[in-house]
């Protein structure tokens, strides 16, 4: 099975970020893709200004591309923080200011996946603790993005990139899949599979999809070592990706690596016929 069968999204996030948010679409556009995805753009605040909301509305909109996925408020990301659903104290409290401002954007332009990221463990606090304040928050998210008919994305990272974060591993986030699932009665949490973080894990990814395809809701990649494009490293991914489309995966594929030294706009060669 050949990429052309593929449904791939750019993540605005990690390419293109050589321009200023408002321009990425039209990049992404004129790079041949009709579909996009990002972390949340205001690193700094879970609440942007309703103009700053409108503008990015109007960019997806002139350019002609399609948010198919957005986290919700994760703290510095880039930089330190990995989410804050799980954080005590401030963070939690700009997760839930988030929730609905992130919800309602979405469902302004079409997305129907949010992504909640867990949150690094917090030293000299009980991870328990933790946990129980990442369920309410989740069951939260879980709820907002039934409300404008979208799913609640759980993602793993990789430890030796995020050596705080608690879900280093697909049985891991898939517990949390489950837990959501079974406190909302919704239905609607679902796994984010990205193939580069758990093979960082080194984790068995044929064995991944085989298990949880049909839990997975979102897909991302990007080569391992050195989180470049397919085709930088060594990981199969056509392969992994026909894999999944066999197991029943039809969704989209998000493209979340780096570009390397050059632009953004010349990192997609792998994906000429």
């Amino acid at each position: 099975m050949s990429y052309s069968e593929q449904r791939f999204d750019v993540n605005l996030s990690i390419l293109f970020t050589e321009l200023p948010l408002l321009e990425r679409p039209a990049a992404a556009a004129a790079a041949g893709f009709g579909a996009v995805e990002l972390w949340w753009p205001w690193i700094d605040t879970p609440t942007p200004p309703q103009a700053e909301l409108d503008a990015l509305k109007k960019a997806l909109d002139d350019a002609g591309t399609r948010l198919v996925g957005l986290n919700f408020y994760a703290g510095q990301l880039p930089g330190p923080d990995r989410g804050a659903v799980s954080v005590p104290g401030v963070e939690a409290e700009r997760f839930r200011a988030n929730v609905d401002v992130a919800a309602d954007f979405a469902a302004s332009v079409g997305c129907t996946a949010l992504n909640a990221l867990y949150g690094n463990r917090v030293e000299g606090v009980d991870p328990h603790l933790q946990d129980t304040l990442a369920l309410d928050n989740l069951v939260l998210a879980a709820r907002a993005a039934d409300r404008v008919g979208a799913t609640l994305l759980i993602e793993a990272l990789n430890k030796p990139e995020s050596p705080l974060y608690p879900l280093v591993s697909a049985p891991a986030a898939i517990e949390v899949v489950d837990r959501v699932n079974a406190a909302t009665g919704l239905g609607n949490a679902a796994f984010l599979l990205d193939l580069y973080h758990l093979s960082m894990n080194g984790e068995d990814l044929a064995a991944v999809i085989d298990s949880y395809a049909d839990r997975t809701g979102h897909v991302q990649i990007a080569d391992n070592p050195g989180r470049g494009a397919p085709g930088t490293g060594s990981l199969p991914l056509e392969e992994l990706l026909g894999r999944l489309r066999k197991a029943g995966y039809d969704g989209w594929v998000g493209l979340e690596y780096k570009p390397g030294d050059r632009p953004s706009a010349e990192a997609f060669g792998w994906l000429a016929p």
